[in-house]
């Protein structure tokens, strides 16, 4: 299947340049593209990942990407709707452009027959002088286009600073850059990012007479249409430190029902028709939760590795009565109770008896509620049933001498981290 075809079932293409003359271009040989990544926080996230897995298939296809890494524009930050961004320093700014640098290496080839190439846009802008930059580049843009920009016109009440509106002249300046050092003639990117895209296409036109081409993504939406990002509640990162391989798969477990195809044929480098039959398998018998299970697999081997992703899938079965608690490491198990609600005690204190420990996790509302689920038999510690309602929880039931996992009846899970021993 051609490559924009492939796109194209998927749900990846939402919009292009002129379409023809794409297909033609990336016919004809290998095309030199583009995706751009400001390090405005410490990681890239799950919206970030569609771009990747998209320039992964382009690269798949032949063609050789160009990631780059916004050490100059992520000083900026691109305009956002609901007002001015807090800039971050020079130091602050280059950390970040390293560890998103690591997190790409993982999912783009930098070997092999086409590989990648990191770029990161302060090595042309940051000895560029102001005259230089306003004659060159700032001559092309018509104000009142930057003007007619929803994002422009949606803070022009509340005011949007020099820095911010002047970001499309940067970005367009990136793609004039690769083009005239790289023979850069695609540039892919999220929808949201069309109108700056599409400049850059102009400003190669202005200036060195030649054709080039954009590529926008749809944004990766929810059941109910609302988007996933980095600004939205509960973001999934890309950096283990900031969201555990454990509840990066979990997330993936959870997906609904109604996206669960959708979301496999965006990030999974499966065939569409193995995708195909593995919804095919999960409308017919969606409690097994086949798709989710293939999809959590599959794109927490792509972020983070399959060694990873085993851990995860043990530590899951094992706290919910699976599998032993004790085979998982400390640093798997504290990942995985870190994500469900969990307290801490101190030792000196002495350890709470059972009830105490299911009243305290928030396992049950009452003391005579806690007492009725270990009569009925749906308390666990360590996923040993417990019988005695008042019996102590002791030292060695520790989990490497620090933890105690909870559980009442199948589903609901807690933890009790002890310190001070």
């Amino acid at each position: 299947m051609h490559v924009l075809d492939d796109l194209e079932a998927r749900g990846l293409l939402a919009h292009t340049t002129d379409r023809v003359a794409l297909r033609a271009d990336l016919d004809r040989g290998p095309v030199t593209y583009y995706v751009g990544f400001d390090p405005t926080a410490p990681s890239l996230h799950i919206g970030s990942l569609v771009q990747l897995v998209t320039a992964r298939r382009l690269q798949r296809g032949g063609h050789r990407p160009l990631i780059l890494v916004g050490g100059a524009t992520g000083l900026i930050g691109d305009p956002k709707d609901t007002g001015e961004r807090t800039l971050n320093t020079r130091d602050v700014v280059a950390g970040w452009v390293d560890r998103i640098r690591h997190q790409v290496e993982r999912i783009i080839d930098l070997e092999g027959a086409n590989p990648a190439r990191l770029v990161n846009n302060l090595d042309w802008t940051e000895g560029l002088g102001t005259l230089d930059f306003l004659r060159d580049i700032g001559k092309h843009f018509p104000v009142n286009r930057m003007l007619g920009r929803d994002v422009v016109r949606s803070r022009l009440d509340a005011g949007i600073s020099y820095t911010e509106f002047s970001y499309v002249l940067l970005q367009s300046m990136d793609y004039l850059e690769l083009f005239r050092r790289h023979d850069c003639r695609l540039q892919t990117g999220g929808s949201d990012q069309w109108g700056n895209i599409t400049a850059g296409v102009d400003l190669i036109r202005r200036v060195e007479n030649e054709q080039v081409h954009a590529l926008a993504i749809p944004l990766l939406t929810k059941a109910d249409g609302s988007k996933y990002g980095k600004t939205e509640t509960g973001t999934l990162w890309l950096d283990p430190e900031l969201t555990s391989p454990y509840a990066f798969h979990q997330f993936w477990l959870q997906a609904e029902d109604a996206k669960v195809g959708d979301y496999l044929r965006v990030f999974s480098m499966r065939s569409l028709a193995d995708i195909d039959a593995i919804v095919a398998e999960h409308a017919e018998r969606p409690q097994a939760r086949t798709a989710q299970r293939v999809l959590a697999a599959d794109v927490t081997d792509l972020v983070h590795g399959d060694v990873e992703r085993r851990a995860a899938e043990q530590a899951g079965q094992a706290l919910f009565g699976r599998s032993a608690l004790d085979a998982l490491s400390e640093p798997t198990l504290a990942a995985a109770l870190a994500e469900v609600p969990h307290v801490s005690i101190d030792a000196a204190a002495g350890l709470p008896s059972v009830v105490d420990a299911l009243l305290a996790t928030g396992l049950a509302a009452s003391r005579g509620q806690a007492r009725r689920t270990v009569a009925e038999g749906g308390a666990y510690v360590n996923n040993v049933r417990v019988a005695d309602a008042d019996e102590p929880l002791t030292a060695g039931q520790l989990l490497h001498g620090r933890w105690l996992v909870l559980r009442k009846g199948k589903r609901l899970v807690a933890g009790v981290e002890v310190s001070g021993r």
